[in-house]
């Protein structure tokens, strides 16, 4: 071994363990937040009747991504009167 060179260490089996099951359950909480928000937003889109059209969305957003300055969509009401 060379006079100055330290001996190459692994991580330990059980931190690595650790790490995965740190990074798994951030990823449980990431998704069951995801989740609420989602059912939330289901919900107030029943409960107003409004929602906002996939296409006029769509063309929206890559208008933006284009960098150009549009109006956002504005919500209708999709329930038949």
């Amino acid at each position: 071994m060379a006079p100055n060179s330290a001996p190459k260490r692994t991580a330990h089996p059980m931190f690595t363990s650790m790490v995965d099951v740190i990074r798994t359950a951030a990823a449980a909480e990431q998704r069951a937040g995801f989740v609420a928000e989602a059912q939330a937003a289901r919900a107030e889109a029943i409960k107003s009747g409004c929602g906002y059209a996939a296409t006029e969305v769509h063309a929206y957003l890559a208008a933006r991504a284009q960098g150009k300055s549009v109006a956002k969509p504005k919500a209708k009401s999709w329930r038949s009167t």
